[in-house]
């Protein structure tokens, strides 16, 4: 496993193994956001207001301060991230590994793309319903344009527990699959 915890922080994967050791440093940042909460006392729209606007959350992978609202966005988007990895991983053990840069400020043109080139490429994203925004018709579009052999998209929802195939979203040859942790 490679991290770069950097400002548009980037993980290379190469094992569900190392998966799951990122995942469990994000339950840690997550477990110090729920001290945080757990231990404040004042006007909870004081507490609020911190949570929105001060550094009292941490980046989960960078674990660099952040505002906890950003936390949580951040928290959600590499989850998703590594999960989609894992299943990945399992479908093309031929990759070379798994090079994850999710997020709108990302170092890469795909959330995953494979250390193989050209091989695999997907989005990933995590959102009430997969509707939510437009997303998963736009990285539809985006994914269309790729020249990756096999491009995915994996979203977190509520709505869409455990992780499966969702084959009624899929179009033009791109798998569309629900992740869960």
């Amino acid at each position: 496993m490679m991290l770069d915890a950097g400002p548009t922080a980037r993980i290379t994967v190469t094992s569900a193994d190392e998966a799951d050791l990122m995942l469990d440093r994000i339950r840690a940042s997550a477990l110090r956001a729920r001290d945080w909460i757990a231990s404040f006392e004042g006007d909870p729209l004081h507490m609020l207001r911190s949570m929105k606007f001060e550094p009292v959350g941490f980046h989960p992978v960078g674990q660099h301060p952040l505002n906890l609202v950003e936390q949580i966005n951040q928290t959600w988007t590499f989850a998703v991230a590594l999960v989609a990895a894992k299943q990945l991983l399992l479908l093309h053990p031929d990759a070379g590994g798994l090079r994850l840069a999710p997020g709108a400020h990302a170092s890469q043109p795909l959330d995953i793309m494979s250390s193989t080139d050209g091989l695999v490429g997907a989005e990933t994203f995590a959102a009430v319903t997969p509707r939510n925004n437009g997303k998963l018709a736009n990285d539809l579009i985006k994914l269309a344009m790729r020249p990756e052999q096999h491009r995915y998209i994996f979203f977190m929802s509520p709505r869409f527990p455990g992780n499966s195939r969702r084959s009624e979203f899929e179009r033009d040859g791109i798998q569309v699959w629900s992740v869960d942790l």
